[in-house]
């Protein structure tokens, strides 16, 4: 039974060497694996690789994009300038004709207030006509005569300074015997064949016509050879 005892004990003192000697072969083994492995898996992988493409060559003679668009913003420009000059065109012939017609209205203004003066001055006109010749001559020496006569020449004088006020805002009379008719400035009353005149010629006057600057105010009313 000693005996029995003393092989127990050497082996339960032998155990903790076993079992440390079991650890290390262990150990050594699995590192052993692990390196052969890693070494293993590192030998089988490639070197990474880039798979961003690189850019594409321009085409030989194009435009890059950013060129493209420079080239639009200069074609934009180019139609903003224009458009801006074509407005400022239109702009100062606008201020032309507003300066223009505003001229005309200050010109024209008393077209109006003329033409009824124009009817007083044919009224005066026909009372002058309405005077014999012979009463003017001064061969009658009666009182009625003479008041006749001093009557016929304030009529004058008055139509005469109607006249002047007329001119002075620029109406003038105009008489176109002896002119070629024409329907912008004449207004026909009748045609006649008078022998040596040439068709369309006026031939007689009946009424004056009025001018206001360059524009008739009244028409002549004329005879026209046939």
């Amino acid at each position: 039974m000693s005996s029995s005892f003393s092989v127990a004990t050497r082996l339960l003192r032998s155990c903790p060497t076993t079992l440390r000697t079991s650890q290390y072969r262990l150990a050594a083994s699995t590192s052993g694996r692990l390196s052969t492995r890693f070494y293993s898996a590192t030998a089988d992988q490639s070197p990474p690789v880039d798979d961003a493409k690189p850019p594409p060559p321009a085409e030989e003679g194009g435009l890059s994009e950013l060129e493209t668009k420079l080239k639009q913003k200069d074609a934009e420009l180019a139609d903003l300038t224009n458009r801006l000059k074509y407005a400022q065109a239109d702009f100062v012939n606008l201020q032309k004709i507003a300066a223009r017609e505003k001229e005309q209205t200050s010109l024209y203004a008393i077209s109006n207030f003329a033409r009824d003066l124009i009817g007083t001055v044919d009224v005066f006109g026909l009372a002058l006509k309405s005077v014999p010749a012979e009463a003017m001559s001064g061969g009658s020496s009666s009182d009625a005569a003479k008041h006749l006569k001093n009557l016929h020449e304030g009529v004058t004088m008055t139509q005469r300074e109607l006249l002047k006020t007329l001119e002075k805002y620029g109406v003038t009379p105009f008489d176109p015997t002896g002119e070629t008719f024409d329907p912008n400035h004449h207004e026909a009353l009748y045609e006649a064949p008078i022998p040596g005149k040439e068709p369309g010629t006026v031939i007689d006057c009946q009424k004056v016509g009025y001018k206001i600057k360059d524009r008739t105010l009244r028409a002549a009313q004329v005879g026209v050879a046939r």
